[in-house]
């Protein structure tokens, strides 16, 4: 998952690059997999990005071959960057893995363009059952063409962390944390907590009198920056809690919304917090964001992230980790994106129903409580899940604000649609550039054409 969407405008542009790469690949019946050395068990090669998943999806495999003799599982982790350029590499040579952790910005373009195999035409998949995982989960992975690209691993939601020691510090308890709400005028309770908590280079507080907006010690708020085009951590929470959707549908839309005056209303209110002095400036932040970071160093004291940083949080020196619900928008609860890895078998595999058995493995409550138990994600099985949560539990950390999303349904889906490398590519710097400042919310409207145009082919 995923998972680190701080990097919009870069993923940008690599998955332009990406896209370029792919028009020219042709299938080669050709893989990394194959005999394994001396022992006469079949190689089946798998690639995942996450370092903190890596011991557990170790033991998953060790599991497996003890239940499938035959079959030798080989992990290689790559870091998010390295992981992309790698795997466009190996399908452009017919050298990649045999199975991959996938991710719903790409594998709509890798199904299109034959790389990836449905799962219900391999044995050991065919019956794969989406009421088996956390509802909505597999049918995101779920072409056009009725096929099953990918088999749930995990999912995350959005949620606020953070620094009880910081919290009191304030005159607040973490109790002050519960039911804010929010809305893209004034900002409701939220926006008076972010300025409570800000803090100037005098010491003054952003609500007092004398705060000096352009000389800030503290942000109320960690930036997430611009989000790109689908804001998960950035904004995507706050207009969807507005009511405002991506596309017109859950999955597979023909049409964005990015003109509508919800979605512009709420990033007018987002960005203008820079001006306020609750957020940092995009000329402090970037393009590569690290909100975990702010609120580690004292920089700001709220950071809204992914249930995929729960570790990296939870690890940051001197911080006695909170988490708090997200505040309740105008439709009167919170709303946060949804989103889920999963794992994909490659076309270019020559031992493809060996690949599935191994897939169909990582799809079980047998893996999935492996990953659970070590407490770095939140598996898409309801026993992993629960998993996660005792193992969180054990570590001092309550993810319900992260779980109950889900149990609620106040949940928006990540946009899956076609040509969303293209989409990225154009809307990402139009996003950096509102945070910048040199543009106003209202040119969503145009983009918002040519993103529609892109969509339809135009």
């Amino acid at each position: 998952m995923n998972k680190t969407h701080s990097r919009r405008r870069g993923l940008a542009s690599r998955i332009a690059r990406t896209s370029a790469a792919l028009a020219a690949v042709t299938l080669v019946a050709a893989g990394c997999s194959g005999t394994a050395e001396g022992d006469g068990r079949t190689a089946i090669d798998y690639w995942l990005w996450d370092a903190n998943q890596l011991p557990a999806y170790q033991r998953c495999a060790d599991a497996f071959e003890e239940q499938n003799p035959d079959l030798q599982i080989r992990i290689s982790q790559y870091g998010w960057d390295d992981y992309w350029s790698k795997l466009t590499a190996g399908f452009v040579a017919g050298a990649g893995p045999d199975v991959f952790t996938d991710h719903l910005t790409r594998y709509p373009e890798y199904a299109q363009r034959g790389l990836l195999v449905d799962l219900s035409t391999l044995d050991a998949t065919a019956d794969l059952d989406p009421g088996g995982f956390q509802e909505g989960l597999a049918d995101l992975w779920v072409g056009q063409d009725g096929g099953q690209y990918g088999m749930p691993k995990d999912f995350d939601t959005v949620a606020l962390f953070y620094d009880r020691n910081v919290i009191e510090e304030a005159g607040l308890s973490p109790e002050d944390l519960e039911s804010l709400d929010w809305n893209p005028e004034d900002g409701g309770s939220f926006e008076e907590l972010l300025a409570h908590l800000s803090v100037d280079e005098s010491g003054v507080r952003g609500d007092e009198e004398g705060f000096d907006p352009d000389n800030v010690a503290v942000y109320g708020y960690a930036s997430n920056g611009s989000g790109g085009t689908d804001g998960q951590t950035a904004w995507s929470w706050l207009a969807a809690s507005t009511g405002w959707e991506f596309t017109n549908a859950d999955v597979w839309g023909t049409e964005y919304y990015y003109d509508d005056p919800r979605l512009q209303a709420s990033l007018a209110w987002l960005f203008g917090l820079v001006e306020k002095g609750y957020m940092a400036p995009f000329e402090e932040v970037g393009t590569a964001p690290n909100p975990q970071q702010a609120l580690g160093s004292g920089r700001a004291a709220l950071s809204v992230n992914g249930s995929w940083m729960l570790g990296t949080y939870a690890n940051l020196e001197g911080v006695d980790l909170g988490i708090a619900s997200l505040p309740s928008g105008p439709i009167g609860h919170p709303v946060s994106m949804y989103n889920g890895l999963a794992d994909s078998v490659s076309a270019q595999s020559p031992d493809p129903e060996e690949a599935a058995r191994w897939v169909a493995f990582l799809g079980s409550d047998d893996c999935q409580n492996l990953v659970g138990e070590a407490g770095v994600v939140l598996p898409a099985r309801p026993a992993g899940t629960e998993a996660a949560i005792e193992a969180f539990a054990d570590r001092g950390l309550d993810v319900s604000p992260f779980t109950d999303l889900v149990d609620n349904g106040y949940t928006v889906y990540f946009p899956v649609t076609d040509a969303y490398g293209s989409i990225s590519a154009l809307g990402a710097p139009i996003m950096d550039e509102i945070y910048i400042g040199n543009r106003d919310v209202a040119t969503l409207t145009e983009m918002n054409e040519e993103v529609n145009a892109i969509l339809s082919g135009g």
